[in-house]
């Protein structure tokens, strides 16, 4: 089967992307002007504009006719709509996900664990605590809590090798519902020391529960982000006034 060619577009958003999101081109600078990346990339103005136009949906740059895009962020976006787990978040936003596990470890679960879980206070479960990387920079700390018998099947892969969700339904468990909650929160010792930021810095949290087909709790996961590098969004195409 031959290999998909990649289109000039998607290179050229590509390597913008990842000017901005390193930092080589800083929030608020502008990028060179349309007839400079044309001759940069070797192509016509319509594939540099289908690029621009990429960037602009992700929320990274800002683009007025007349005038040079701008750097409007350096965070990519994760829509608010759908549960999209980190490694599939970060491969769809055309960058590379990493993690290191901090701790992981069976203990019995506390009561906020239990009553978020829905067992009984003190039966045994697995703690998971994760750094996840965006391209080689510390984004997210996830604390995870499992019950026993599927936290268990964590012992048995190398959790830093990609997606906990993805290797867990490999190994057959019965994912069906996510259901996120988004808020903010100041940034603990923990966070601090993680996520390479001041005690009390902001982070946005997401609190997700879920479930297999038959209602019953999997996993209860406290994702807190750095908002310089991912933010949550909401858009209504239809939306309906007054």
């Amino acid at each position: 089967m031959a290999e998909r060619r990649v289109a000039a577009h998607e290179v050229i958003a590509a390597r913008l992307r990842e000017s901005i999101t390193s930092g080589a081109l800083p929030v608020g600078a502008h990028l060179p002007p349309e007839a400079e990346l044309c001759a940069e990339y070797g192509t016509s103005r319509g594939p540099v504009r289908q690029a621009l136009a990429t960037l602009a949906a992700e929320g990274l740059i800002v683009t007025r006719q007349g005038r040079a895009a701008r750097v409007a962020s350096r965070a990519r976006r994760q829509s608010v709509a759908e549960y999209l787990y980190f490694t599939r978040f970060a491969r769809l936003t055309g960058g590379v996900a990493g993690a290191r596990t901090i701790q992981i470890a069976r203990r019995p679960a506390s009561v906020p664990e239990a009553t978020k879980l829905e067992i009984e206070v003190g039966a045994p479960i697995v703690y998971n605590l994760r750094l996840r990387f965006l391209d080689g920079e510390p984004t997210m700390l996830e604390r995870s809590c499992f019950r026993e018998e599927v936290g268990d099947l964590l012992f048995g892969i190398d959790i830093d090798a990609g997606s906990i969700t993805e290797r867990l339904g490999v190994a057959g468990v019965d994912y069906a519902e996510f259901v996120q909650e988004i808020d903010a929160i100041a940034a603990d010792e923990v966070d601090s020391l993680h996520l390479e930021i001041d005690k009390g810095a902001p982070l946005l949290r997401a609190l997700r529960t879920s479930r297999d087909h038959s209602g019953r709790v999997i996993d209860y996961a406290d994702d807190r982000y750095r908002p310089d590098l991912v933010t949550f969004t909401s858009r209504d195409i239809n939306p309906r006034l007054g």
